[in-house]
C-alpha cells in the first residue's frame, strides 16, 4: 500500500508553517523537496566523509570517489542504461544539453542542417539550440501542438527532412504536463537515419523511465527535481553517440595526460567532466534516487495518477478557471489562468497567504507561452507527497483568488 502520511513524515519541511497556515508545496515542477535521508546523506558527506575525488590515495578521497562513482550505477538503474559508462554526471539537464550542442552537435552541424524541436520545450532544450544556430547557420524547425495540449509523434518523424540532424523533444511538458510518445518518436526518426534527445526532466518524477526500450541517442534527468539536491544530475549518452562527442569542457579529471605539446583525454564518460564535481551534491542525487526505487517508481506513478484526476475533477468544477492542456496522457502538472483581468502573480500571492506554493509567469517555456497565447499563468505541480487535501486547499484558495481579482 502506498502510504502518503508515511511519505511525508520523510519531508521536513512539510510539517512547517507559511503565513501561520499548514504548507501546501504545489511547486514540484520548478524543485521537489528533499527527504530526510538525502539531506543526512549531504550531512554526512559534508561532516565525516568529504575529500576531493579521484586525485587522492589517502582513506578520505577513496571512500569519497567510491560513493561518488557509485551514483552512476544508481542513475544507470534507474533510468534503464546498459551500462554506467553511457552516464555523464553534471549539475542538471541545462548543463547536459548544452554538452550535447557544443560537444556532439557544433562540431558536426553547418549552414542548411536542421534540428526539430516542439513548442512545448523548456528555455535548457531551446537556448543551447539557439547557441548552434547563431553560431553554425543551423535552422530549427519547430513542431506545433494540438488544441488539447498533445504533440503528434508521426508530425514529428514527418517533420525529419534530408538536412535534419538531430531531434530534440521533451517527455513531459513542463507547462502542460502532457507525456509525449517519445518511444515512437525515436523509432520513426531513427528509421530516418537522425538521432534524438530526450529532456527527461519532469517525466522521470513521475514515471518509470527505460531508456533502453526507448531507445533514445541523449537523455537528459536533472537532480534537484527528482527530491535530490540543486547541482546535480545526468546526461544518458548511448555509447556510440559519445564516441562521436569532443570534450568542450577542459581541465582536470578529464585527461590522461597532458605535455607541452599534447593533451591525451579520459575514456568516457569522464572525458566530458572536467575540474573538481558536485561531489557531495551528486552523493546526495543517489541517495535520492534510492529512495525513489525503495518506494517503486511504479506505485509513485499510479498513486499520483490518483491524484492527478482527482485534480482535474476538482479543478473542472471552477468554471472560470481555464487550464492550458487537456491531454488524456497529462501528468500532474496544471497551468492555469483566472477568467477576468487576474494576472497570474495575484493569483499566486493570495494562494499564497494562505500557505500555498505555486509558480506564477513564463514557466521558461517561451515559444508555448507564445502559441498559448499569454504572457504568463499560474502553475499547481504534484509531487509523491500531495494528497487529495491539498488539492482541495488550493481550489478553496482559487475560490477566494477569484472573489478578490474579479
Amino acid at each position: 500500500m502506498y502510504d502518503v502520511e508515511q511519505i511525508r513524515d520523510d519531508f521536513p519541511i512539510l510539517s512547517r508553517s507559511i503565513h501561520d497556515k499548514p504548507l501546501v508545496y504545489l511547486d514540484n515542477g520548478a524543485s521537489a523537496q528533499k527527504p530526510q535521508l538525502v539531506i543526512d546523506a549531504i550531512i554526512r558527506a559534508y561532516s565525516e566523509e568529504y575529500a576531493n575525488v579521484h586525485r587522492g590515495l589517502h582513506y578520505l578521497s577513496n571512500v569519497a570517489t567510491e560513493k561518488f562513482e557509485a551514483v552512476r550505477s544508481v542513475i544507470a538503474q534507474f533510468i534503464g542504461a546498459e551500462s554506467s559508462d553511457e552516464i555523464v554526471l553534471n549539475s542538471g539537464t541545462t548543463a547536459g544539453i548544452n554538452m550535447i550542442a557544443y560537444s556532439w552537435a557544433m562540431p558536426r552541424l553547418g549552414p542548411g542542417d536542421e534540428i526539430v524541436l516542439s513548442v512545448m520545450e523548456h528555455h535548457a532544450n531551446i537556448v543551447p539550440w539557439h547557441f548552434v544556430r547563431e553560431r553554425q547557420g543551423v535552422s530549427l524547425k519547430w513542431i506545433e501542438i494540438d488544441e488539447q495540449g498533445d504533440l503528434d509523434p508521426q508530425q514529428v518523424i514527418d517533420a525529419v527532412g534530408e538536412r535534419t540532424r538531430l531531434v530534440a523533444v521533451t517527455h513531459m511538458s513542463n507547462v502542460l504536463g502532457t507525456v509525449v510518445d517519445v518511444k515512437a518518436i525515436t523509432a520513426g526518426v531513427h528509421a530516418k537515419g537522425v538521432p534524438i534527445l530526450i529532456d527527461g526532466s519532469q517525466a522521470a518524477v513521475h514515471m518509470p523511465i527505460d531508456v533502453s526500450d526507448i531507445g533514445c541517442d541523449f537523455y537528459a534527468i536533472t537532480g534537484h527535481k527528482l527530491y535530490g539536491p540543486s547541482g546535480s544530475g545526468a546526461m544518458y549518452v548511448r555509447r556510440d553517440r559519445m564516441n562521436e562527442m569532443q570534450p568542450f569542457h577542459g581541465g582536470g579529471d578529464m585527461i590522461k595526460e597532458v605535455h607541452k605539446d599534447e593533451v591525451i583525454y579520459n575514456d568516457p564518460p569522464m572525458k566530458f567532466e572536467a575540474g573538481t564535481p558536485g561531489i557531495v551534491e551528486t552523493i546526495g542525487f543517489g541517495a535520492a534516487l534510492k529512495y525513489l526505487m525503495g518506494i517503486g517508481m511504479e506505485s509513485i506513478a499510479a498513486y499520483e495518477g490518483t491524484l492527478r484526476d482527482y485534480a482535474v475533477q476538482r479543478l473542472n468544477e471552477l468554471n472560470w478557471l481555464e487550464l492550458q492542456g487537456q491531454s488524456l496522457s497529462k501528468g500532474g502538472i496544471f497551468s492555469f489562468t483566472i477568467d477576468g483581468a487576474a494576472h497570474a502573480h495575484d493569483i499566486s500571492t493570495i494562494l499564497d497567504k494562505r500557505g500555498i506554493a505555486v509558480r506564477a509567469g513564463h514557466h521558461c517555456a517561451g515559444p508555448l507561452m507564445d502559441h498559448l497565447g499569454l504572457a504568463a499563468s499560474c502553475r499547481a505541480s504534484l509531487g509523491l507527497y500531495n494528497t487529495v487535501q491539498e488539492i482541495d486547499a488550493l481550489v478553496d484558495g482559487l475560490k477566494l483568488a477569484y472573489d478578490l481579482l474579479t
